[in-house]
């Protein structure tokens, strides 16, 4: 008999529907660490990030006890979505905008460095950057979504296609259409980058 981390994810769900609750905590801690990430990349906030990790970890074992998950092998992609559903609820829910988190883990507007550090130049930078949150919050959701994704989560084309049950054209296109949309709005708004 395989241990419980031989397993592939399609035997976990099975022993765990059959009963055995040991198959949603291997899962659990297969792949917690990039589901709780993925979260963290787009909230910036700790608890927060729990709070949906574990509102996620809900639906899925509601979705797994009532048989309504359609096992294709993609089993993380399906949790990440659910996340991902959960963090735009939240934002909505919140009526704020999202923090702009690079793929260190900072917030992109601490990292950005400027010349002038006078008290005007303080104010013009915070201005910019409530700006571009604004922006990105006005993108649609399919582009908002893939843009984050993309370079605030670092995931791969591919893993977003998968995730987001689209095409990795159509995922690309979105992202060009992101980033067209984002130019259009700065050049719009007027706003100056300094990178």
């Amino acid at each position: 008999m395989k241990m419980l981390k031989e397993k592939s994810d399609k035997e976990l769900i099975q022993a765990y529907v059959a009963g055995d609750e040991q198959g949603i905590e291997e899962l659990l801690n297969r792949y917690k660490s990039k589901i709780y990430t993925s979260i963290y990349l787009q909230v910036k906030d700790e608890y927060l990030a729990e709070d949906i990790f574990q509102e996620t970890f809900i639906k899925v074992i509601k979705t797994l006890k009532s048989g309504r998950y359609n096992d294709e092998g993609k089993f993380l992609p399906w949790v990440v979505r659910i996340a991902q559903n959960m963090v735009i609820d939240h934002f909505r829910k919140e009526k704020r905008g999202l923090t702009v988190v690079n793929s260190d883990g900072y917030d992109i507007f601490d990292v950005l460095q400027f010349a002038d550090d006078s008290v005007e130049s303080k104010l013009m930078d915070t201005q910019r950057d409530v700006d571009l949150r604004k922006i990105i919050q006005l993108l649609p959701d399919d582009q908002k979504e893939v843009l984050i994704m993309r370079h605030f989560c670092d995931m791969s084309f591919k893993d977003i296609a998968d995730v987001t049950n689209v095409s990795i054209n159509t995922a690309l296109g979105r992202m060009r259409y992101a980033l067209n949309n984002l130019r259009k709005m700065i050049e719009e708004n007027n706003i100056a980058f300094q990178l």
